[in-house]
């Protein structure tokens, strides 16, 4: 069981937007970070564990060229092996800052040139596997980025190809040190999902089909993944091979967002009806297939929840946002 927290108020409410919710725990000094977006602007918060907000910022959108003000898609901290990253992408580009939000070490503006001009350009979809960003674009390529263990010699090393509609999001953990071993997954507007093999040439593993329904978030767990569709469902595959092993229909309405805490196998899931559902992933001994229980159901009324994050790897508690909720909430175990 969860219990409400004290909340953490924001500048202005989360904007209508899918994984609109970034948190970063920096236990060393008992303190966790948040990031929303809205409009041309991003607010970083750092919270104690009482929910009392520390400290507060706000980052814009690097303006690019054009006449408007770009719009933030989202803010993602990025753990690598010897640094964080915070990265914001845009209509315009894509930006990387130390941890803090103090210095911007990066920024990539992105070509428009292939798109006609009834189509929006943006990135959206971040993720970190080893000593790369990976963040995931309109047209549906991946830019993959090499970061050094230290400054701003970043580079673009290599775009890969899996997606012909725009991608949605992107999820990776580490590598367990086998070969083939399927380490991030991405996921775009037609429901389809790509599962790639990271390293100094990133290797597509396999194709896990759509069925015309977005993919808005998904994860990756153990050599599962898990993926949220537009239609309520959350899916489970064997990343390796794309066979799915279970289906849940976990919502009423579209996912909008999926997390998962490493250390326990949960997963989060919330969507547009208001709830947040935490589930139990298991691997069964016999047939080694995953399985899944639910664990927990919290309804968030009257709210069109846009982002929600477990705060800790354990999974004992977890943060949401809402569009036109001017605060973040947050729930724990009892």
């Amino acid at each position: 069981m969860f219990r409400r927290e004290r909340s953490i108020p924001l500048r202005g409410s989360a904007a209508a937007l899918c994984n609109n919710l970034s948190v970063l725990q920096v236990p060393s000094r008992n303190l966790t970070h948040f990031g929303v977006v809205h409009g041309p602007s991003a607010q970083l918060l750092s919270a104690a564990p009482e929910g009392v907000p520390l400290a507060q910022r706000q980052l814009h959108a690097k303006e690019g060229a054009g006449v408007s003000p770009p719009l933030i898609t989202q803010v993602h901290w990025c753990v690598l092996p010897f640094r964080v990253l915070l990265v914001l992408t845009s209509h315009r580009g894509i930006q990387m800052y130390e941890s803090d939000g103090s210095v911007m070490v990066y920024w990539h503006a992105l070509d428009s040139g292939d798109a006609s001009p009834v189509q929006a350009v943006f990135a959206r979809g971040i993720a970190s596997s080893g000593h790369f960003i990976c963040v995931g674009t309109w047209s549906g390529r991946v830019l993959v980025f090499d970061i050094p263990a230290k400054g701003p010699n970043i580079v673009l090393s290599e775009e890969l190809a899996g997606h012909q509609t725009p991608v949605t999001d992107i999820a990776a953990e580490p590598a367990q040190g086998q070969d083939c071993m399927a380490d991030m997954v991405t996921a775009d507007d037609s429901g389809l999902l790509c599962v790639w093999r990271s390293g100094p040439e990133f290797k597509l593993l396999t194709r896990i089909p759509g069925f015309g329904v977005p993919c808005p978030s998904v994860q990756l767990w153990q050599g599962t993944v898990a993926a949220g569709y537009g239609d309520g469902q959350v899916r489970l595959y064997e990343a390796s091979t794309g066979t799915l092993h279970v289906q849940i229909s976990a919502h009423a309405r579209a996912i909008c967002a999926l997390d998962l805490a490493p250390e326990m196998g949960k997963l989060l899931s919330a969507a547009e009806d208001t709830f947040v559902h935490i589930w139990k992933l298991s691997r069964s001994p016999e047939s080694g297939n995953t399985e899944v229980e639910h664990c927990h159901g919290e309804c968030v009324p009257d709210t069109q929840v846009c982002g929600a994050r477990f705060c800790d790897p354990a999974g004992s508690s977890f943060a949401v946002t809402g569009y036109d909720l001017a605060e973040i909430m947050r729930f724990s175990s009892m």
